[in-house]
């Protein structure tokens, strides 16, 4: 384990913290994409179960928003602290973390369960697949804090140098829900509840395994009490930073309930399911870029906070290049392997027929996603909150929202849904990744070149 990562080579630190960061975070993609896959493949449903589960999405995607607003902002703030040598302060903004997690975890459990109806007719549910994301969503909702908790957390223990433990964070928990998905689900007759029912259990396990070693003897910075007690300034830093990462998720909210209700619209509730299995693709083909950003980032960040700003820049190069090539290679496994991928989710004929051609559209020019992870990242990493907050809001607001609207309407149809994904990757993320280069990559050559200017008149004196 190295937790200077100041020292060695900058790709072996952002690839030590990476490689594991995601296995972790295919292990927590299980969670959810298990649950998927059993629940396609149950008789008699007619693909409903799917569809109910793809309209609460929405739902568990805002969720998933405020454990961003908490944890991205949190822990490059804790980085940066730890590379600064500012323990306490660390320690601070750990403690500060966690407390806004669970007062915000149980303030959504009450208003997502209280509402859960209307809010699920809002985000486009027919009467017939209401039943279904009715009998997941009540049971999911009780497990809010342990997912919350558990995500957010997570990232202190990779940002201290432990990315292997972090690893087992969400493993025990993933292996777990793969025990009893098929247990609840088929073997108790449970349906989509057994499901739900599942993955909160899991959740539960992998909470207390987080806990209990950010509260133990091997964490080099823990959760003390003295710290729960919130900060306001300090809250503020922390979600100022994280507000980026909540709009991400928030304005993948927006964008979720705008697809399914268009697509109820123009297709009905088949190809609200079709965009179900869509997004679980995506998130399985964008993890390893998603794991690689975000392992970068605690690198990144504490080299920022030692000012070896070579080295930030060499980390945002290799981060670029490794990702561009990776996304080169999904897309092309999309290509030419569409039939297969949606296999693994669904054995509906129809649904397989029209999922291939939505995939094909959904994923074209992938590699552009690369550009905007890159960007997006960096900027967290390095503090720049009001430049991440922007392009969170560019792809998604600005871009997808209104043009999933708009192409179904002007003769695209349902492919105009799946066709704002690919539009907004290539504008927004080139959009991103540019400004990165120009507003932070460039400058901080120029503070490494007076750096060395002041070495040197120092020797020379």
């Amino acid at each position: 384990m190295t937790n200077d990562f100041s020292g060695g080579k900058v790709w072996q630190n952002i690839i030590y913290q990476a490689i594991p960061l995601m296995l972790a975070q295919f292990v927590q993609l299980l969670y959810n994409v298990v649950d998927r896959v059993y629940i396609g493949h149950l008789p008699g449903t007619d693909s409903l179960a799917l569809t109910g589960i793809g309209l609460v999405f929405p739902l568990t995607t805002l969720i998933a928003a405020f454990t961003y607003l908490f944890g991205t902002g949190g822990t490059p703030l804790f980085s940066i602290a730890r590379g600064a040598k500012e323990e306490e302060r660390a320690e601070k903004i750990m403690g500060n973390t966690f407390s806004l997690l669970l007062g915000t975890s149980l303030i959504m459990f009450l208003l997502c369960y209280l509402f859960r109806k209307p809010v699920l007719y809002l985000f486009g549910a027919s009467d017939a697949s209401y039943v279904y994301a009715d009998a997941y969503l009540r049971i999911y909702l009780f497990g809010t804090a342990f997912s919350m908790l558990t995500t957010g957390l997570n990232g202190f223990i990779n940002a201290q140098g432990f990315p292997r433990m972090g690893m087992a964070t969400t493993l025990i928990g993933a292996v777990l829900n793969l025990i009893l998905d098929p247990v609840f689900i088929f073997g108790l007759n449970m349906g989509v509840s057994g499901a739900a029912l599942a993955t909160i259990l899991s959740q539960m396990v992998s909470c207390i395994w987080v806990l209990r070693f950010l509260t133990g003897r091997k964490a080099m910075l823990t959760i003390k009490r003295k710290n729960l007690r919130v900060d306001w300034r300090l809250a503020r830093e922390i979600t100022t930073l994280g507000l980026s990462g909540f709009i991400m998720q928030g304005t993948n909210c927006l964008v979720q309930v705008v697809c399914n209700a268009t697509l109820k619209t123009f297709g009905g509730d088949l190809y609200v399911g079709i965009m179900t299995v869509v997004n679980s693709v995506r998130e399985i083909l964008a993890l390893p870029v998603h794991g690689l950003t975000s392992g970068a980032q605690p690198v990144l960040g504490y080299n920022y906070g030692a000012r070896q700003y070579t080295k930030v820049r060499q980390g945002i190069r290799f981060t670029a290049a490794l990702g561009i090539l990776y996304t080169l290679a999904a897309w092309l496994m999309v290509l030419i392997l569409p039939h297969f991928l949606l296999s693994i989710f669904v054995d509906d004929a129809a649904m397989m027929e029209a999922g291939e051609r939505a995939l094909r559209v959904y994923f074209f020019g992938f590699f552009f996603m690369a550009f905007q992870f890159t960007g997006q990242s960096s900027f967290t990493a390095l503090g720049y909150s009001k430049h991440a907050i922007f392009f969170s809001l560019l792809r998604k607001a600005i871009i997808v929202a209104p043009l999933t609207l708009l192409l179904p309407r002007i003769g695209f149809g349902v492919n105009g849904v799946f066709l704002a994904e690919p539009i907004s990757n290539a504008v927004g993320g080139l959009a991103c990744f540019s400004t990165m280069y120009f507003v932070l990559y460039r400058r901080l050559g120029r503070e490494q070149m007076k750096m060395q200017e002041k070495k040197q008149e120092k020797k020379e004196d």
